[in-house]
């Protein structure tokens, strides 16, 4: 069960305080006169914090037991006026961290000298960095590790209260994105993936629809087929999942949620070394936050269609399996020259694109841990991004800051497509160099979108070492957040044409 959330509007007093067996204090970097008097035992903490200060940097977090009856731990840090939310949230989660590693069972959140907007966004913060931590994760151990969960969080001084639906929504979404994407390889077959769709898909009123390999033919699905023609199981796939809003907003089309499912990945007849392999399980997770984000916005009932589509495979290497020079036909009619078989994420998301295209939605986004590139231009705490309108690049960014799940657009330029360009087929799969090779897997990916407005989410940021602003595994769900903040935030749906 998920922690219980109290928003009081009164400060915190003394009497609360001496209950309280866990608080954290956040107050203005520019401490305004008489702040201290407004915090039970303030006298005492701004000693602290003063010889804190005199000891180490000023910015730091001060961490004491106060001498009250029952030694309240308390974490206190200022925070600038103008604070991003990505620091935001990865101060909330060290916060929520220290008090969890002394074995909280409640805290309590302070906000003295807040102004309205920043005791808000604290709110949001602290919550989702409670709600993340405490979801629970995959562990295969014979004696997991046991941690108390939260019971409830409690804030004092709230100035008017925060509607926290979408901070649970997001947490929800985020929490099975993250399982789903822990879970071992041979836990989490396209088969057994499959099953746990379905259960889901019952439990949420969703219509499923599944291509298996037989229908896929009649499709004429060559790109997705190639890629799993060398798995001995034939198990993969294509899902369709389509929600219906119980009320529906007048004029509201439909929105499309693409992900990259590939169970595991060992690079086919082009071999990826231990090193790369390592991991790859995990090559499924664009599946997972597509499927996490759907969550999520039934939870809030949207008042728009959505179609999810995720494309469940494993790129095998054996006999039967595809090869560097061979030519496929997707199911646009599209002829591919395969160069590199561990390419194989742009093949499946090709027909994967090409049906969602199909139905006219409003709003493509493919969720997918496509390129390395992308990791070396960014690092692996923002996700990069590419869309055909460019009049969303700056929404792009803007649900980024907001969402603390940080995202930057790449160019779009269609004179990239001459790196693509091949002698014996419409268009090469990639090329050996990796140069730019993010920005080239967009542009391959886009002749399956046609003309219908779309945005590609390479998950860069989908694994980080540490956890990553809220988040405290390293396994991070990068998406669901951002996702909902382009949705609601920046009412990408209404401006989309």
């Amino acid at each position: 069960m998920a922690a219980r959330i109290e928003q009081r509007t009164a400060p915190l007093r003394r009497a609360a305080l001496d209950t309280t067996e866990n608080l954290i204090v956040f107050m203005p970097e520019k401490e305004p006169r008489g702040i201290w008097s407004e915090i039970p035992s303030g006298e005492i903490l701004q000693r602290r914090l003063a010889r804190a200060r005199r000891e180490g940097p000023r910015g730091q977090v001060l961490e004491t037991d106060l001498p009250n009856a029952i030694g309240t731990r308390v974490t206190l840090e200022a925070l600038p006026a103008e604070i991003s939310t990505f620091e935001l949230l990865s101060k909330a989660r060290a916060h929520v961290q220290r008090h969890r590693d002394h074995g909280a069972r409640s805290i309590g959140v302070a906000m003295p000298g807040l102004v309205e907007a920043l005791s808000a966004r604290v709110v949001d913060a602290v919550s989702a960095a409670a709600l993340a931590a405490d979801a629970p994760m995959p562990d295969f151990r014979s004696r997991p590790e046991r941690r108390r969960r939260l019971a409830g969080l409690r804030f004092h001084g709230v100035s008017q209260r925060v509607d926290l639906a979408r901070t649970r929504a997001e947490a929800e979404g985020n929490a099975l994105a993250r399982e789903l994407t822990m879970l071992p390889p041979n836990e989490l077959t396209p088969r057994r993936y499959r099953r746990r769709i379905s259960a889901l898909a019952r439990e949420e009123g969703w219509t499923m629809r599944f291509l298996d390999s037989q229908a896929l033919r009649r499709q004429r699905a060559g790109a997705f087929l190639a890629v799993v023609q060398g798995s001995d199981t034939d198990d993969a796939g294509i899902v369709e999942l389509r929600y219906r809003p119980a009320t529906r907003r007048a004029n509201s089309r439909e929105l499309c949620l693409v992900g990259k499912g590939l169970c595991y990945d060992t690079g086919g007849v082009n071999l990826k070394p231990a090193r790369y392999m390592q991991g790859m399980h995990e090559d499924m997770a664009g599946s997972a936050v597509a499927l996490g984000t759907l969550l999520a916005l039934t939870r809030l009932r949207a008042p728009f269609p959505i179609r999810c589509w995720l494309a469940l495979a494993q790129n095998h290497i054996g006999p039967r399996a595809y090869k560097p020079g061979d030519v496929v036909t997707a199911s646009n009619g599209t002829t591919i020259e395969v160069v590199h078989t561990d390419a194989e994420g742009r093949m499946v998301l090709a027909d994967t694109l090409a049906l969602a295209s199909r139905s006219d939605p409003a709003l493509i986004i493919d969720y997918a841990t496509l390129t390395g590139s992308c990791i070396q231009a960014l690092g692996t705490t923002y996700s990069g991004a590419v869309t055909n309108r460019d009049a969303l690049r700056e929404d792009i960014v803007r649900a980024g800051r907001a969402s603390g799940e940080r995202v930057w657009p790449f160019p779009f330029d269609a004179d990239y497509d001459r790196g693509l360009e091949s002698r014996i087929a419409d268009v090469r799969q990639c090329t050996l160099e990796g140069e730019a090779d993010h920005i080239l897997a967009a542009r391959f990916l886009s002749r399956f979108v046609g003309d219908k407005p779309w945005i590609h989410i390479d998950l860069a940021a989908g694994s980080h070492k540490g956890g990553l602003a809220h988040v405290p595994t390293d396994t991070t769900g990068f998406g669901v957040r951002f996702t909902l903040d382009l949705l609601y935030g920046q009412q990408v749906l209404q401006g989309v044409k």
